[in-house]
């Protein structure tokens, strides 16, 4: 019986198959986001630090202005600059590193917020009972939702302590990791694609009612810290 002769030979002596030599054609690739972290307490200096050590560019704000942050942007290095709120707000990612209570202001900035993805990085906290606020029901990203007309709203980045997401995400045994939750797919496509680039693993949830309820101050998944194990690294049973 005769030997089949490899692809290779059957495209060169039949040209109208497919060749195997490499494409010319520009790869299609997702645009670079442009980022803006507001905020620049604990978790918003944890944020910075991850985009440090990725080496993403970001800017960083406060409501003290970009002055008080030049000492704090030097210490990140060049992928972090400080930024007035007003300018920061014109990055295509905005991540809300602040109080739940301060985020109506900034909501208040900008009338119409279409085109941008608004990460609720915030705990809805009740002081100083430390317990979670009365939100009827509500999940606190939907809370935040009905405040940026025409964002698109991403939960993430709200369940680490500071702490914990201030630390290496890259580990020996794997990846720590961040959930993500919200309304619309592509959104959360991109905060998970960003959330990779950092470094961690993103595990997507679902919608606000649903994955946010969830990662919430008081949700089932807040302060968990887990590290998503790498192929091979399974424990044994």
């Amino acid at each position: 019986m005769a030997r089949a002769r490899s692809a290779s030979t059957t495209s060169r002596a039949n040209p109208s198959l497919p060749s195997h030599r490499p494409s010319h054609r520009r790869l299609t690739r997702r645009p670079l986001m442009s980022y803006a972290i507001i905020g620049s307490g604990a978790i918003g200096s944890a944020l910075a630090t991850q985009f440090t050590r990725s080496k993403i560019k970001t800017v960083i704000s406060n409501r003290r202005g970009a002055a008080s942050l030049e000492d704090a942007a030097q210490a990140f290095g060049t992928s972090v600059s400080a930024a007035e709120t007003a300018d920061a707000l014109d990055a295509e990612v905005i991540i809300l590193a602040i109080p739940f209570d301060s985020v109506g202001e900034v909501a208040k900035l900008r009338h119409d917020w279409s085109g941008k993805i608004v990460v609720d990085a915030t705990n809805a906290i009740e002081f100083p009972a430390f317990k979670p606020l009365d939100l009827g029901g509500r999940p606190s990203s939907q809370v935040v939702a009905a405040q940026f007309n025409g964002a698109k709203i991403v939960k993430a980045f709200n369940t680490l302590p500071a702490a914990v997401l201030t630390e290496e995400p890259r580990r020996s045994d794997g990846n720590r990791t961040i959930f993500v939750a919200g309304d619309h797919a592509d959104a959360n496509e991109q905060i998970a694609s960003l959330v990779t680039s950092l470094g961690f693993s993103p595990i997507t949830l679902g919608k606000l009612a649903e994955g946010g309820l969830l990662q919430q101050f008081g949700g089932a998944l807040a302060i968990h810290s887990l590290i998503k194990q790498r192929q091979g690294k399974l424990p044994h049973a």
